[in-house]
């Protein structure tokens, strides 16, 4: 076989992100906000220890990128935040319901959620030189907190604004077992 039709097998990857990972009185309160959503939207409650607010996906990462972003992630400061968790929203077509901050098309825009566009910005500054992954077109921080919902109607108003305080984001490893669990890999400095 000609050498330019073969294909050398895949190697080992590891799926991964970057999130904000919350403390435990945050997922309490996400936990009830998601069990209002669901009590009219239905769907799969997701668990506690899978909630958090994603800045940046890369996805099927090569294992032997993995100690250089774990490296690059240990060497980095953000900024000290805060983000308001104020309403609920939807994915209609993957059939997802979230708590996320205003934004401008709600005319009240969060300036914590600013404030991790720039957060976002900055990570893949950084990420472009060790990783082929391109941001997603479109920034929206939010928090998953139901699967395969009906996104038709949501619940109005939210509960309570949920004041989630950061000062580091984490890289996270998508366990491939099956088990749907996350293993945080590396967290910035705080």
């Amino acid at each position: 076989m000609p050498a330019s039709s073969q294909s050398d097998p895949p190697g080992p990857s590891v799926r991964l992100f970057f999130a904000l990972w919350p403390d435990t009185a945050t997922v309490r309160e996400l936990g009830g906000w998601a069990a209002r959503a669901h009590a009219t939207c239905g769907g799969r409650i997701m668990r506690p220890d899978t909630l958090h607010l994603t800045l940046g996906f890369l996805g099927d990462t090569p294992a032997d990128l993995l100690p250089a972003l774990v490296r690059e992630t240990q060497g980095r400061r953000i900024q000290p935040g805060t983000v308001i968790l104020s309403r609920y929203g939807a994915f209609p077509r993957p059939r997802i319901v979230w708590a996320g901050p205003a934004d401008a098309e709600d005319g009240h825009p969060d300036e914590g959620a600013a404030q991790l566009g720039a957060e976002h910005r900055q990570l893949w500054d950084w990420v472009r030189a060790l990783h082929p992954a391109r941001p997603e077109p479109h920034f929206r921080p939010h928090v998953t907190l139901l699967r395969n919902a009906d996104t038709r109607e949501l619940p109005a108003p939210a509960p309570s604004r949920i004041e989630w305080r950061y000062e580091r984001y984490v890289l996270v490893a998508s366990m491939q077992d099956g088990s749907g669990r996350y293993r945080i890999v590396a967290s910035t400095q705080a």
